[in-house]
């Protein structure tokens, strides 16, 4: 960055593609998709926008590089090792990492040119479903499906009001006591019962993935 004097004395920021990608990621994680405008992100670098087109063309090769940035973060499912308990713990991550950057859930598949990080990713993922006996189909039907409920659950989980035990308590019983008279039976009895249990949203994502995976080891042994 910049300081003062080097402003003053007509110096310019000697910047790098990497720079650019992750001061857009910061602007991304602090403000979402609407804070990244090259204006902002040369604020933040603490030079002038025009110098970015020097190292990305464009947004849309800024939401690549970044997409990519993403996929680095997903830890890498090891070839050899049992596929369930790969693809399990790579799920877990993927969501781990939306958390962090709850503004990528959209973008992951979007990339018009996907980056290394990207490639290898879908490789691994890929190789590791090939290795364990599915077929070319077969895996691109499992990756999809646990893409699309890491995804989906990743969404639901951002934008749920009751993601933690105490909001759950503290917005159900007040939704509970709007109901009128006795409709809705079955909301109000489960409702009760989720706050009695000390109900934990995020515990949900497990329990889906592991349904999940039951299944795909039963065609898998059928194949």
């Amino acid at each position: 960055m910049l300081t003062r004097s080097d402003r003053r004395g007509g110096r310019r920021a000697r910047l790098s593609r990497a720079q650019v990608l992750q001061a857009a990621m910061d602007l991304a994680d602090e403000g979402g998709l609407e804070a990244l405008t090259m204006q902002n992100i040369a604020q933040r670098l603490g030079a002038e926008a025009m110098s970015l087109y020097r190292h990305v063309r464009n947004k849309t090769e800024i939401l690549d590089g970044l997409v990519d940035l993403v996929f680095g973060e997903i830890e890498l499912p090891p070839s050899g090792t049992d596929w369930r308990a790969a693809m399990r713990q790579r799920a877990v991550s993927a969501r781990q990492v939306l958390s962090r950057h709850p503004w990528a859930i959209g973008l992951l598949e979007s990339a018009s040119r996907p980056g290394p990080a990207n490639l290898r990713h879908h490789d691994a993922v890929l190789g590791l479903l090939r290795e364990a006996g599915f077929s070319g189909l077969m895996a691109t039907h499992a990756y999809n499906l646990l893409d699309s409920y890491i995804y989906g659950f990743a969404l639901q989980e951002r934008t749920l009001p009751v993601a933690t035990p105490e909001t759950l308590a503290e917005f159900g019983e007040a939704f509970i006591g709007q109901l009128p008279g006795d409709e809705y039976p079955h909301l109000k009895a489960v409702g009760t019962e989720l706050i009695a249990l000390g109900f934990n949203y995020a515990d949900e994502f497990e329990f889906g993935l592991d349904l999940i995976l039951d299944g795909l080891a039963q065609i898998r042994a059928k194949a």
